[in-house]
């Protein structure tokens, strides 16, 4: 089968219908999406039931079902395991899922935007920016909020928009946003904002204070816990998300560079400016519900593209599973690991993707094909 066909960008000839390569990569699409959506339920009912206090699966999925109007399950638990579910671990389990769907299908665009099987969604520099939005965050009043986030939210968001509007900026040359400029200004605006939050953090006595919280920031942690900053986080992952499947085609043909996509009719700077700002959203988004937690970008990505292809139509929502699950169960282990003590779930992981990606590309024994 042609590189193009496994793309999804069908040629018109009898042959490559009849290809029936095609129809295999269909048939497993929909086994890895249900095999995604089982494990993601599997996942979300552990994380709810597993903590200091224990409670059953059935019980759990009891509670759901009656919330949701969905069925009516005869009381049999106590009014504390209902509380416990729905107001203090759903919301976090929710947001590990947001945010780790998140970071996946920024990182899936921008793979496919710059042609990078390495790129992860702080490729633009956004980490430096929500780095420097948090530490500013840090120093002003501790009761500031806006839409039930506090400062170091809300200017980790912002610090990676305003990133991501600058480095785009840089690397506009007549027109057009050359990959590599992209790419080089990005690294260079983040090391110089990831500079400014240390010198920040020296010279400052306030910060030097805060020097754990805003360490334990940098290494990820889903800090929501009310369902109204679930709420927010939502409403700009889904969007996103929508908006960023129905760019799949145009990831595909970009993918094959910017002369074949232009060939084939996609609009290259329009359709680049929008994979930009939406894999930006996405990822500042994430930043402001879990910090900077590395590695769900890149992995998930690289793993699913191994395993089904680079179809960007069918990656994207494949991607949007993989990581919500993975990260769910990340969270998970981070909360149980050392308990009573919390890891940073940045750590975890680093430590289940990390081998894991290294063994999948050891077991595949060929050359990446992007």
């Amino acid at each position: 089968m042609s590189p193009l066909a496994e793309k999804g960008i069908t040629e018109n000839t009898s042959q490559s219908q009849a290809d029936p390569v095609p129809r295999s990569f269909e048939v497993r699409f929909h086994f890895g999406m249900w095999t995604l959506i089982l494990s993601f339920v599997v996942m979300t009912v552990l994380a709810a039931g597993i903590g200091t206090v224990h409670i059953p699966s059935r019980e759990i999925v009891s509670i759901l079902l009656n919330h949701a109007g969905l069925a009516h399950v005869p009381r049999s638990w106590p009014t504390s395991d209902e509380t416990i579910i729905l107001q203090i671990r759903l919301p976090r389990v929710v947001a590990a899922a947001l945010v780790g769907a998140a970071l996946s299908i920024a990182g899936t665009l921008f793979q496919g935007l710059l042609r990078n099987p390495m790129a992860d969604p702080y490729v633009i520099g956004t980490s430096g920016g929500a780095a420097l939005g948090a530490t500013v965050g840090l120093l002003l009043v501790a009761r500031f909020s806006i839409l039930g986030f506090g400062a170091v939210p809300t200017f980790a968001f912002l610090g990676a928009l305003g990133t991501m509007f600058v480095v785009y900026r840089l690397s506009r040359v007549g027109g057009r946003t050359p990959v590599v400029t992209l790419l080089l200004a990005g690294f260079a605006i983040s090391v110089i904002l990831g500079y400014t939050m240390s010198f920040l953090l020296i010279v400052n006595d306030r910060l030097q204070l805060n020097t754990r919280v805003m360490y334990a920031w940098l290494l990820g942690g889903i800090s929501v816990t009310r369902w109204s900053q679930v709420g927010v986080i939502a409403v700009v992952v889904i969007a996103g998300s929508t908006l960023a499947l129905m760019l799949g085609r145009s990831l595909n043909a970009l993918s094959l560079g910017d002369e074949a996509a232009e060939y084939l009719g996609v609009p290259v700077e329009h359709h680049r400016a929008a994979i930009i700002v939406l894999g930006s959203f996405l990822t500042a988004a994430a930043v402001s519900g879990g910090g900077l937690i590395g590695f769900v970008g890149l992995i998930v990505p690289h793993f699913l593209r191994l395993l089904f292809g680079p179809n960007h139509t069918r990656l994207l929502p494949l991607a949007a599973l993989g990581g919500a699950t993975f990260l769910v169960m990340a969270d998970l282990l981070s909360r149980i690991a050392i308990a009573p003590t919390e890891l940073p779930v940045g750590i975890l992981t680093a430590f289940i993707g990390g081998p894991a990606f290294l063994f999948l590309l050891r077991r595949s024994k060929r050359e990446y094909r992007f």
